[in-house]
């Protein structure tokens, strides 16, 4: 079977959205048209493109991912926004649908599309511990983007939040902007950034729960 090193995630289907066979999907990719340029892609169950999440027995009992053609897409509006809907070549109903449900859409790392000098892709970015100056302030779990008031949109000129796991338990929202980045080192898993005095303590919450669903 394949290292999950070698995938990355660009998709994880939720369930059936529509009729025909077409699926909803989060998507963790900033590039949507990429299925329209590489239409070809593979599904896996949920944990493969991760390989320190999902149940290690049912993923080695699932064998190597299935190659999938997804012959249209679209990105929904409204509650959601931010998501985007699949439909892959072959699956035409409900019922079909309905089996794709929780399965990754992934590629080959080497398939990812190039990104501009200074960005990153959002799965480089998760483990990473990040650094204000000298303090390590705790490691990536998630990365959100902020939205309009209702939720309906996502707010494309504001900086992407880094959800902070701190030692203490705690979760710190930090933005992921240029003007605070001094290093991102892939390799490494670090990020060091130089924030505004008081910036952390203001968005340091307390008393989250340190299980994810």
């Amino acid at each position: 079977m394949e290292s999950a090193a070698q995938w990355i995630m660009v998709a994880h289907i939720l369930r059936p959205q529509g009729r025909r066979g077409e699926v909803l999907a989060d998507l963790f990719t900033d590039f949507p048209e990429r299925f329209d340029q590489q239409p070809r892609v593979w599904l896996a169950v949920p944990g493969f493109a991760d390989g320190n999440s999902g149940d290690p027995k049912s993923i080695a009992r699932a064998g190597s991912p299935e190659q999938a053609e997804v012959a249209s897409h679209w990105l929904p509006v409204g509650r959601n926004a931010g998501r985007i809907v699949l439909h892959f070549a072959g699956v035409d109903s409900i019922e079909q649908a309905e089996q794709l449900a929780g399965k990754e859409v992934i590629v080959p790392l080497s398939e990812r599309l190039p990104l501009d000098a200074g960005a990153a892709y959002i799965s480089d970015l998760l483990g990473c511990t990040v650094y204000d100056g000298s303090v390590a302030l705790g490691m990536v779990e998630n990365v959100e983007f902020p939205t309009s008031a209702d939720g309906s949109r996502r707010l494309d000129d504001a900086a992407p939040l880094l959800a902070i796991a701190s030692p203490e338990g705690e979760e710190i929202l930090v933005p992921f902007a240029r003007a605070y980045l001094l290093e991102l080192d892939v390799a490494a898993k670090t990020i060091r950034m130089a924030l505004p005095e008081g910036l952390v303590e203001i968005n340091r919450q307390t008393g989250r729960s340190t299980t994810e669903g």
